[in-house]
């Protein structure tokens, strides 16, 4: 009798130290992964006022940008998951030199970036449709932006090695600086100095250099702390490249996923297409949510593993599976709640409208799902198993396309693509649950 009155403790004990752990890397990081957008939409409201035409140009370099480093966010969970291991593993040394590897290659990738997109502005701005007014100002914008991408996976990386090392508040703290900096900035040098759009991309140039800044100085005292050399290795780069070719095949596959969804909405007609655009811009910011439990995820799971405690990094697994369901339940009653007030937001045209509002049920219903994706997503890349979530990836992707484009093909609209979008999130949760499950994602050691 008093072993079944004691049993529980234990066990609520390590909940509420996994519920600690969560919630303080999960909170700032979700802060910081809110301010990366804030960025483009302090640009787009300080440009905004200089012309449609300007705006527009914002527009299509801005998108252009945001894929080309979104391409690269491998550097990011790569670098989280390596780094934490070590954390586990108790090495502090190892764990900064592996950072260091990984801030070297996003330098290279920088430079490569830049040396492409310099010469190749102007056609890519046209591939991309943008007007004979505003591409001018689309060039100029992506040409003096592009200076700053270094920066930008600089900024990846270092989050990385913050985030591995069980830091989340550090990135916070420097995203907020960097948007303040950001708008003052571009304040100055767009009316101010009167440089009009060139003044907007030197602003967020200079304030991304600023955030690589202080990142690097944070890395550097890490360093020499802990004695680890900040000089380039060879060996190590090519194992931070290696580790990341899975997880960039997997986002070029989430990428394309919702770049068909955008395609088959176009083809449903005006309305649906302007709809699709909202409902995937509220989709984005509940992933943002849900994203901030899953690096959460990386770091716990990647230090468990490190450490040589596979038993605690499956319990935790199973919390943030119960977190992640929980916040998705708590994120999709927001949703059907705050329909009548966020639609307006964004149009008056009652036809929108009514293609919305079905659609937004079915992404409230889905957002359990997703809980449980994105936990599961970030449990395996702190696990290092990006192999496999490649390979997921690509199946998921597989399914998604031919669901997609049935969906005109059958006369559906967009509640009927939205459905598609949330088979692909089932297709997903089981692919992860399976592997999850599975136990094989479980290697233990400093490194996979």
């Amino acid at each position: 009798m008093v072993l079944m009155t004691q049993a529980p403790a234990p066990l609520k004990a390590a909940r509420r130290r996994h519920d600690r752990e969560i919630v303080a890397l999960a909170f700032p990081a979700f802060g910081a992964l809110v301010a990366e957008p804030l960025f483009v939409m302090a640009d787009s409201a300080i440009v905004g006022h200089l012309g449609t035409a300007q705006l527009a140009g914002l527009g299509v370099a801005s998108a252009l940008l945001m894929t080309a480093v979104s391409i690269f966010v491998f550097l990011a969970y790569a670098t989280t998951a390596a780094v934490a291991r070590r954390v586990g593993a108790d090495d502090l040394q190892a764990a900064i030199r592996q950072g260091m590897d990984g801030i070297w290659l996003a330098l290279l990738l920088g430079a490569v970036v830049i040396a492409v997109v310099l010469p190749t502005a102007p056609a890519v701005v046209e591939l991309f449709g943008a007007s004979d007014t505003a591409a001018p100002y689309a060039t100029t914008y992506l040409r003096i932006s592009a200076l700053g991408i270094p920066a930008m996976l600089v900024v990846l990386a270092a989050t990385g090695v913050l985030r591995g090392l069980q830091d989340t508040k550090t990135p916070l703290y420097v995203a907020i600086a960097g948007f303040v900096a950001n708008a003052v900035l571009n304040v100055g040098l767009v009316y101010g100095a009167d440089l009009g759009i060139a003044g907007s991309a030197w602003g967020t140039v200079i304030a991304q250099c600023g955030m690589a800044a202080a990142y690097l100085v944070v890395v550097v005292r890490g360093a020499r702390r802990h004695g680890a050399s900040l000089r380039p290795d060879a060996a190590g780069i090519r194992a931070s490249a290696q580790a990341g070719v899975p997880l960039l095949v997997r986002t070029l596959s989430l990428r394309a996923i919702l770049m068909i969804a955008t395609a088959v909405a176009a083809r449903l007609g005006d309305a649906d297409i302007a709809a699709h655009q909202i409902i995937l811009s509220l989709w984005s910011l509940l992933a943002f949510a849900l994203d901030a439990i899953a690096i959460a995820g990386q770091a716990i799971i990647g230090r468990y593993l490190g450490a040589g405690d596979p038993e605690g990094a499956r319990n935790v697994c199973r919390r943030m599976v119960q977190w992640g369901f929980a916040v998705g339940i708590a994120l999709g009653v927001l949703v059907v709640i705050s329909r009548p007030v966020f639609l307006p937001l964004f149009t008056s045209d009652s036809v929108v409208k009514d293609a919305a509002l079905p659609a937004l049920v079915i992404v409230a219903l889905s957002q359990p799902i997703c809980g449980v994706v994105f936990v599961l997503d970030g449990v395996l890349m702190g696990a290092g198993d990006g192999p496999y979530l490649a390979w997921a990836m690509l199946v998921t992707l597989a399914v998604f396309i031919p669901a997609a484009f049935l969906v005109p093909a059958l006369g559906g609209g967009l509640t009927a693509l939205w459905a598609a979008m949330t088979l692909m999130m089932i297709v997903r949760m089981l692919t992860l649950w399976l592997r999850a499950r599975s136990g094989r994602w479980l290697v233990i050691g400093a490194t996979r």
